[in-house]
This record gives structure tokens, sequence and C-alpha cells, in this order.
């Protein structure tokens, strides 16, 4: 009678041959199954050394973040005013009366003529003057909305921070604060190196 072959593919020792004597004889071949497994873990371990293929978003720079929260206060402003006020209706002169109610959150010391300190840039004693917004502060606010006005739709011909009064309102409040506070605004011009006289080689001497 033929001999009738036996595979056990079950995951054991390592192969075994193993024979009987009575008949008819049995062959039991058992073998291991470590490929399968190897195979598993391998592919289990690229897929987590695998770098992400999802990237973090950028951060909004601090002009950006600044700009939006300038433009959130004034819409703020605009839904408070008295009648409300929309966007489209704002001019030049809404703008102003957004800057002049934003002094009462100034922290800058600005000296009346009345005051001894008027010009003084280091007063040596408190005094009852206001506290206003600095001039420096109010420019760079409405270049942030004024930029912030066309992000969001506004045409650059109808935009209100860029109005002619407003222009003329912060050169104004730069001329009083630059006086009542005894400092200048004016930008520091770069100073010119003096022209350097180039070296020549020297002359040998005459024969």
């Amino acid at each position: 009678m033929d001999s009738v072959q036996h595979v056990d593919t079950k995951n054991t020792n390592p192969t075994t041959l193993t024979t009987t004597t009575n008949h008819p004889i049995t062959l039991s071949i058992t073998t291991t199954n470590n490929t399968m497994n190897t195979t598993a873990a391998t592919s289990a371990t690229a897929a987590s050394s695998s770098p992400s293929s999802s990237t973090s978003p950028s951060t909004p720079s601090r002009y950006e973040n600044q700009k939006r929260r300038d433009w959130n206060t004034f819409g703020h402003y605009l839904r408070n005013h008295r009648p409300p006020l929309s966007l489209a209706r704002c001019s030049g002169a809404h703008v102003l009366e957004f800057l002049r109610y934003l002094d009462q959150f100034g922290k800058t010391k600005v000296h009346t003529q009345l005051c001894p300190f008027f010009g003084h840039p280091n007063p040596p004693a408190p005094c009852p003057c206001p506290l206003r917004q600095a001039w420096g502060s109010l420019d760079a606010l409405i270049g942030r909305l004024r930029a912030a006005f066309e992000e969001h739709g506004g045409k650059p011909e109808a935009n209100p921070f860029g109005a002619r009064a407003v222009r003329l309102y912060l050169r104004e409040v730069r001329d009083s604060q630059a006086k009542a506070r005894g400092i200048s605004y004016e930008k520091k011009k770069r100073k010119r190196l003096p022209a350097q006289t180039p070296l020549l080689p020297a002359m040998p001497p005459p024969n």
C-alpha cells in the first residue's frame, strides 16, 4: 500500500521527520511557518516608521494677528454706534470718531501748554495732563485697517482709512505730540560715510 504523507502547517518547532514501523507506513512532516510572521512584522514596522504625509498649517504672523484684532475692534465699534453704522456707509469722519474714542485707552502722557513740563521729554514729576494714544500707534493702526478694508472686499478708492481727513488728523497729532513731549518724530537721516581716497601704488624712484 502506498504511504500516506501528512503535512502539518502549524507554527510549531523546526522541521521533524517521524517514521512509524506499523503498516502502512505513515510519514508525518511538521514545518515552521515563520515567513508570514516575519513579513507582517516588517510591514508593520515600515508603516509605523514612515513619515506622516500631512503637514501642519502655517502660523499667522504677529502682524496678521494684530490686523485681525484691529478689524474686529472696529467692527464692534460700528455695531455699537448710535445709530448703528454699516461698513458701506463708513466715511473718514467716522474713522476720526473711532480714533478719538481710542484716546481714552491711551497710555502716553501729552502735556498741555499750561503744564510746566510742556516740551519736556523727561518730566521730573507727575502732572495731571491727559493720557492719549501715541501718534506712532495710531499711524500703524490706520495702516493695518486700511489693508484689512481692502482684504474684505473694499475698493481702494472708497477706503475710509485712506481719506484725506484721516491723513491730516494723523499729521496734526504727530506735530502736537512732538511739541508737547519735546521729542521729534522725524526720520533720522543716515549719515554718509566720507569718501575714502583710494590708495595709489608706490611709484618707483626715478632713474
